[in-house]
C-alpha cells in the first residue's frame, strides 16, 4: 500500500506530495506545485524549522510586586466594605434566630464584629482581641467558638463553646463577645 505525505515549507501553497513512504520532501530539490490540501484549517507552524535570529523577551514593571499586590489588597478590602455595607444593611432584626439570616450577611457580621476568614478553610473565623483570640467555626448545624490558650489571658486549655442557629443573632454575638 503506498502512503501520501505533504509537507508545508515557507509558502503555504507550495506541498511535497510523495507515494512512496521513504520520500523525504527535506532533501528533493524538486518541489511541485499544489494548492493547500486542507483549506478549512489555518497553516501550522512547520515543526521542524530552523530560526538565524533569536528573540528575547524583557519584562519592565514601574513598580515593584508587592506594592502592586498591596495596592490590590487595598482595592479588595474596599470594595469588601462597600459589599459588607450592603449585607449589614440587609441583616434581620438581631431578635430573629441566626438561621434566618443568609450566609452573605453573616460573613458581613463577623467581620463587622472584628473577625477575618481564614484562607485555608472558608468555614473558620479568626479573632483575636485584646483579651482573648479565638477561632470561629461555622458548621452544619451550630456555630463553635474555641478560645485559644495561645492568646492572651489566663486560659490553662482552650475553651470551646457550641451555640445553635436557633439562637438570635443578639444573644450569640453577646455570647461570643463576652470572652471565655
Amino acid at each position: 500500500m503506498s502512503t501520501v505525505s505533504a509537507s508545508r515549507f515557507l509558502k503555504p501553497d507550495i506541498f511535497f506530495l510523495s507515494s512512496s513512504p521513504l520520500f523525504n520532501p527535506k532533501f528533493s530539490s524538486f518541489p511541485t506545485l499544489h494548492p493547500p490540501l486542507f483549506s478549512k484549517f489555518p497553516p501550522c507552524p512547520d515543526p521542524i524549522s530552523f530560526s538565524q535570529s533569536k528573540k528575547t523577551l524583557t519584562l519592565v514593571f514601574s513598580k515593584s510586586f508587592d506594592a502592586e499586590e498591596e495596592e490590590g489588597e487595598e482595592k479588595e478590602e474596599e470594595l469588601s466594605s462597600t459589599e459588607d455595607n450592603d449585607w449589614l444593611k440587609r441583616l434581620p432584626d438581631k431578635t430573629k434566630s441566626l438561621y434566618s439570616h443568609s450566609l452573605p450577611c453573616i460573613e458581613a457580621w463577623l467581620r463587622n464584629l472584628g473577625f477575618h476568614q481564614s484562607k485555608d478553610d472558608r468555614a473558620v473565623w479568626l479573632v483575636e482581641k485584646l483579651d482573648w483570640h479565638a477561632h470561629l467555626s461555622l458548621d452544619i448545624t451550630d456555630l463553635y467558638i474555641r478560645y485559644l490558650k495561645s492568646g492572651p489571658g489566663n486560659l490553662e486549655k482552650d475553651v470551646e463553646r457550641r451555640f445553635s442557629y436557633a439562637l438570635s443573632r443578639e444573644d450569640i454575638e453577646n455570647a461570643i463577645l463576652g470572652g471565655p
